[in-house]
């Protein structure tokens, strides 16, 4: 559920699942259907990658998913535990923090939830590296700025805006990076990186460039669609250094860069619900202002 870095977060956790367990992974598209005026429209994404993409039959969801929703701290009684794994369980996501019970999961199980942490997965980081690798090459334009990327001190700036804006409940829930926060996170690259060559990606770029003001190199970035936004995240991971917005499609851009002296700079407000405890979202070793 959700856009391409929330489909990304649910592949991961379930993935390293399958991987300690040598099973199989499938995938419930269901949701997508499930989609309501009010929503922000969402596609499947996840077929640009070289996952192992197999997709959840009717009868699975059947028997998987429509047990009651359960977590570990429900199960009261060894025995109780052993039935539910011999059965299979719902097991659904309890808080928006790392939950550790998950990495201990047994068989049989349907995930219901975002499992945004790289704690559910970080011990398979590499196979998720390779397995979130775009199918095809670069083309056209993408290709030119691949290009232009790898010959700079490359800076990649997302600012989210899109539903973040334009949906009332989106713009009340997760609200956006201020401009103060961008400041800072250029000013604190420029401080550490020769040169830097900003490359800006955003749905409104027509905004950015009226309200953002960038006094070093920058290269605006807007020839990518929805249907190819992983485009863009590829760009994002072949820059050196990334500055994220409060968006999981940024966080991934980050987190796939491979350069082991990155600096990756994230927002420390990702919700303007301030209950919601993120102290695991941001991977140790990131910059948070």
């Amino acid at each position: 559920m959700g856009g391409l870095g929330n489909q990304m977060f649910q592949y991961a956790a379930g993935r390293r699942l399958a991987h300690i367990r040598n099973t199989h992974l499938k995938i419930d598209l269901s949701w997508f259907d499930s989609i309501t005026a009010i929503d922000t429209k969402r596609h499947y994404a996840l077929n640009c990658f070289t996952i192992n993409e197999t997709f959840a039959a009717a009868n699975d969801i059947k028997n998987l998913a429509n047990r009651d929703k359960l977590t570990f701290q429900n199960i009261i009684s060894k025995a109780l535990k052993k039935l539910l794994e011999s059965k299979g369980s719902h097991i659904k996501e309890k808080y928006f923090h790392f939950d550790p019970n998950i990495l201990s999961l047994p068989y049989n199980i349907y995930l219901e939830g975002y499992w945004q942490s790289e704690k559910y997965f970080k011990d398979i980081k590499d196979l998720i590296l390779d397995e979130f690798t775009v199918k095809t090459m670069p083309v056209d334009r993408n290709r030119e700025l691949a290009e232009m990327i790898t010959k700079d001190n490359a800076v990649s700036l997302h600012v989210r805006r899109g539903d973040f804006i334009s949906n009332p409940a989106a713009s009340k829930f997760h609200g956006t990076c201020s401009l103060d926060y961008y400041h800072s996170a250029i000013e604190r690259i420029a401080a550490r990186v020769d040169h830097p060559t900003f490359f800006v990606f955003s749905d409104d770029t027509a905004w950015v460039k009226d309200n953002l003001s960038i006094s070093y190199p920058v290269t605006y970035i807007n020839n990518n669609t929805d249907e190819t936004a992983y485009e863009d995240m590829r760009l994002m991971s072949l820059c050196k250094h990334n500055i994220i917005a409060n968006s999981s499609f940024s966080w991934w851009g980050a987190w796939l860069n491979r350069n082991t002296d990155k600096i990756v700079i994230a927002p420390s407000r990702w919700f303007n619900e301030e209950s919601i405890d993120t102290r695991d979202l941001i991977p140790d070793g990131w910059i948070k202002l």
